[in-house]
């Protein structure tokens, strides 16, 4: 595992580990995700998405701890897929 970002780049909060649903085409156990529903990146990701695909969801920044690269994950409501957070105590970074 690389030494992964563990902030979000677009609002500083602290990413959180989100596990990757098992039938996604995804090959990682979890990524590292900003969960800040003010984060920039997520409150205009709503706007760009309606008027680029006319969908009412958005995307929330995410990092890959295997490779260190950033993308996104897609959401339609501020809760969808916070039920694969993975608690963590304050201050483990694995």
């Amino acid at each position: 595992m690389t030494d992964t970002q563990r902030t979000c780049s677009h609002c500083g909060s602290r990413l959180k580990k989100w596990l990757v649903p098992e039938k996604s085409s995804w090959d990682e156990e979890f990524f590292f995700v900003c969960f800040n529903d003010d984060c920039p990146y997520y409150v205009k990701g709503w706007n760009w998405m309606r008027e680029q695909y006319n969908q009412n969801a958005s995307y929330r920044y995410m990092v890959n701890p295997t490779t260190g690269g950033s993308s996104m994950i897609p959401v339609w409501s501020d809760t969808a897929t916070q039920e694969m957070i993975v608690e963590e105590p304050e201050g483990d970074d694995t």
